[in-house]
C-alpha cells in the first residue's frame, strides 16, 4: 500500500469535495480518497504509487487545482 498526502485548492463545500473524490477514485490503483475539507488536504490510497501527474488531472478534471504534494 501506498499512501500520499495532495494540496488541492478552490473547494469550498461538500460538493466539491465529492468531486474530488470521485475524479481520484478513478485513476487505475486508487483504493481510497480522503477530502480534509477545512485544509484542503486529499489523501490518496493506493496499490502502488500512482504518479502525481495522474492525480493532478484527476484534479483538475473536477474543476480544481493540485497546488502541492505533502
Amino acid at each position: 500500500m501506498a499512501t500520499a498526502t495532495y494540496t488541492v485548492s478552490g473547494m469550498t463545500c461538500g460538493h466539491c469535495a465529492q468531486s474530488v473524490t470521485e475524479e481520484v477514485s478513478e485513476v487505475p490503483g486508487v483504493t481510497d480518497v480522503n477530502v480534509d475539507l477545512p485544509t484542503g488536504k486529499v489523501t490518496v490510497t493506493s496499490e502502488q504509487p500512482v504518479s502525481e501527474d495522474k492525480v493532478r488531472a484527476a484534479v483538475t478534471e473536477a474543476g480544481y487545482e493540485l497546488v502541492s504534494k505533502g
